[in-house]
């Protein structure tokens, strides 16, 4: 199964995708340059059959190879008690915001078992690793940014302090999501005594004014709170 997955995905590659995909993104892999509509097409086939096999003997030589796996687990349709352990085992492989995002994205059955999700992140929310922590807040700003979590999500994003690039881009990320779809608690915990560094804090602000969702009026007085 393994070579004839990688037949498919070497017969895929790109080459002008494969440079601009690495100036893009830091891994430890080599990028091919197989682009995401193929991967999403290739990962969903495999979903469909023999995929506990191939999650358990899959290779992680190249990037596309990483990010398919984590494809296949948002793709299958399993339980979530089945599938959690298989989030947990591909969490480590995770060494960049590409297979980061794209993974989070994915796992959709969140959706349906809020709770039992929630307490799954509890241990990546409070990671040293810089991509499990990622891959927590991710999680977070995807599923959790309504009004029955709100509270918790900046409770625990207050609580990040990792001084990872990727980590306090995914914090000022989340919090200029809870800001669109949460102003008023938002802002009422931007406005406070948070504990944010002030590159996290000032990036959130940016993010938050940059959106075209919310209105001048507010992007004013989100700009006189910018840390000096």
């Amino acid at each position: 199964m393994h070579n004839k997955i990688r037949k498919q995905l070497f017969e895929q590659i790109d080459t002008d995708y494969q440079k601009f995909s690495s100036a893009l993104i830091p891994t430890n892999e080599n990028i091919l340059g197989v682009r995401m509509p193929a991967l999403r097409k290739l990962a969903k086939g495999i979903a469909k059959g023999d995929w506990r096999t191939y999650l358990q003997t899959a290779h992680d030589e190249y990037f596309e190879e990483v990010m398919l796996q984590g494809l296949v687990i948002g793709y299958v349709k399993a339980d979530v008690e089945e599938l959690l352990p298989y989030v947990a085992k591909f969490v480590p492989k995770i060494d960049n915001w590409s297979v980061c995002d794209s993974f989070c994205s994915g796992l959709k059955m969140t959706k349906q078992h809020k709770e039992r999700v929630w307490s799954f992140l509890q241990p990546y929310v409070v990671s040293e690793n810089e991509y499990e922590l990622r891959f927590g807040i991710v999680m977070l700003l995807i599923y959790y940014t309504e009004p029955d979590y709100i509270d918790r999500v900046l409770g625990l994003l207050n609580r990040v302090q990792h001084e990872g690039y990727y980590v306090k881009m995914a914090v000022a990320w989340a919090l200029s999501n809870c800001f669109v779809k949460l102003p008023d608690p938002t802002l009422r915990y931007l406005a406070g005594k948070n504990s944010l560094d002030v590159f996290t804090y000032n990036k959130a602000l940016q993010k938050i004014i940059e959106s075209t969702r919310v209105d001048q009026e507010t992007k004013k007085v989100l700009r006189s709170m910018k840390r000096r």
